[in-house]
């Protein structure tokens, strides 16, 4: 069995049981650096035989957790910090292990992404996990575009270096906004601070940052001026059958689909 296991952001003691019961049980980890891994294994004392899994060579190691595992070896994948996969090497072993048939699980644990938004205290029903920005200025700009009229709260990792410059981008792009900034998560020293877009965030830069974002305020819908009957017709005439106008007018109008049905029966 293959098993991606999530290991701590910062506080050694948020390892979980279960994931140091199946790093026990393994015959062999992968990790993205075996030195950063070594330092949790001995807080804990475990030995086992170490084999790297980084950006650069996730097709190689694929190849040889199906040959360990196919041998019926236990085999864990772990990264640096968090969640493997997520912002960090993972995702094409997981695409090759799919396509083979070979079975893997995962164990849960820390999170650095939803540890921000909690402490962030924005809006958490609805929100988007965008990970980090391309490097590329041009290719960083499409995708913070793609984003503006998003209404979640939007979730972004950031090296220290990059963070004026990325708030900056940001605050062209959505305009005003409050955002937070998270870092040294379940440290000594974990901080929060909110800001607005436009101010940036003071002080000196230091450690890996989440950067929390408010979605964009709500925009009224311009035919919500309109009589509820001529809202519907509206929307209708722009081509969508009168079931799903019905729904988009209430939802703009902020009454029940049942009250615009009862005045738009001849439509």
């Amino acid at each position: 069995m293959i098993c991606f296991v999530a290991t701590p952001i910062g506080n050694l003691k948020d390892i979980t049981l279960r994931a140091l019961e199946q790093l026990r049980a393994a015959d062999v980890i992968f990790c993205e650096d075996t030195r950063h891994t070594l330092r949790l294994l001995n807080a804990y004392e475990i030995r086992k035989p170490l084999l790297s899994c980084h950006k650069f060579n996730e097709r190689e190691a694929a190849e040889k957790m199906l040959s360990l595992s196919r041998e019926g070896k236990c085999v864990c994948v772990v990264s640096d910090a968090g969640m493997p996969v997520i912002s960090d090497p993972g995702r094409e072993v997981c695409a090759i292990l799919k396509a083979a048939g070979e079975p893997y699980t995962v164990l849960p644990g820390a999170n650095a992404a939803l540890s921000a938004l909690i402490l962030s205290a924005f809006p958490a029903d609805r929100f988007t996990f965008v990970g980090f920005l391309p490097e590329k200025k041009r290719e960083r700009r499409e995708l913070l575009e793609r984003y503006a009229a998003s209404r979640e709260t939007l979730l972004f990792h950031c090296a220290p270096q990059d963070v004026d410059g990325y708030i900056a981008e940001m605050y062209a792009i959505f305009g005003e906004r409050r955002a937070c900034a998270v870092r040294e998560i379940t440290k000594l020293h974990e901080e929060s601070v909110e800001f607005a877009l436009s101010e940036g965030l003071p002080g000196e830069k230091r450690g890996e940052y989440v950067l929390v974002v408010r979605g964009a305020a709500a925009q009224e819908n311009p035919l919500s001026a309109l009589p509820p009957r001529e809202h519907v017709l509206a929307d209708m005439n722009e081509g969508r059958d009168k079931k799903e106008a019905v729904k988009r007018a209430a939802r703009d109008r902020g009454v029940s689909k049942s009250e615009l049905y009862k005045e738009t029966l001849d439509l």
